[in-house]
């Protein structure tokens, strides 16, 4: 009788509890090793979104990079079949040891014209028949005029022979520009509503349209010709309506000039280069 007391007097007692014992917290050593796992040694990537200059990426994930972009901005998400359509040659390769800042894109225009980059990017003379007026080679679109001016700097060494057309509404008006698309234009740049525009009225011609160089500088929001609102709206309705199917066709390809951001597996920058 009197251990059955002391056992019920024993389940009734309030249990002592440390008021300064602190809860356990996730296993250090487990959690360190979940880390290290997670990263794959041999190929060196990583589950995480990095912005790396586009120069450092084959081709195939630019191409991924800019087709994720299109999709989410629109809405849409393509079948298989229709991904195949687009070919990683779709996109401008540059040397990896090549800067991407604005006194430098003449030099990535050279890479991606080879050859023919002084025919093609320099002779100011309309050829009867195989050269006419306001149809550039090569077209620049940025978020804004100012972007434009700046990466137009880096242009100079191609525009001496033949001056550039700067498209954008800000101190300039279509009549202007009309008038300036009147003659031999290699090398264009400007913002996608202006573009746009001047291709609509048929100032703006795109028949010896052979690379669009997308500007990928971000403001200090984070935004970028691709995904800043309202200029992204008009630049994937440019791309839509001019763009699209010559990009498929393999009559254009695509420049995407500077940082991009890469969700998931990044690729080390050791790996080989693209051709």
């Amino acid at each position: 009788m009197v251990s059955s007391k002391k056992q019920d007097q024993n389940q009734n007692k309030p249990s002592f509890q440390n008021p300064n014992k602190l809860p356990l917290g996730p296993n250090r050593v487990k959690t360190r090793k979940k880390k290290k796992d997670s990263e794959t040694d041999g190929t060196k990537t990583k589950k995480e979104s990095k912005v790396i200059p586009s120069t450092n990426l084959p081709a195939s994930q630019q191409l991924s990079f800019f087709l994720n972009c299109f999709q989410s901005s629109n809405g849409i998400k393509f079948s298989p079949l229709e991904l195949e359509s687009f070919k990683d040659s779709c996109i401008v390769k540059s040397p990896k040891d090549l800067k991407q800042d604005a006194d430098s894109l003449h030099e990535h225009m050279k890479v991606a014209f080879g050859k023919s980059w002084k025919a093609e990017l320099c002779e100011g003379q309309i050829s009867e028949g195989k050269i006419d007026a306001g149809n550039p080679a090569v077209l620049v679109i940025s978020t804004s005029a100012l972007r434009a001016l700046e990466l137009l700097r880096g242009l100079r060494p191609l525009t001496k022979g033949c001056r550039a057309a700067k498209l954008f509404a800000k101190h300039m008006k279509v009549e202007e520009q009309v008038g300036m698309l009147k003659t031999r234009v290699n090398i264009a740049s400007g913002t996608p509503s202006r573009i746009k525009k001047l291709i609509d009225i048929d100032a703006l011609g795109l028949s010896r349209l052979a690379v669009i160089v997308l500007d990928m500088h971000t403001d200090t929001k984070g935004y970028s010709l691709l995904t800043l609102p309202q200029v992204s709206n008009e630049f994937w309705d440019l791309y839509k309506t001019h763009f699209e199917q010559p990009l498929i066709q393999g009559d254009l390809r695509i420049c995407l000039y500077g940082p991009i951001s890469c969700a998931g597996e990044v690729k080390s920058t050791d790996e080989p280069q693209e051709d």
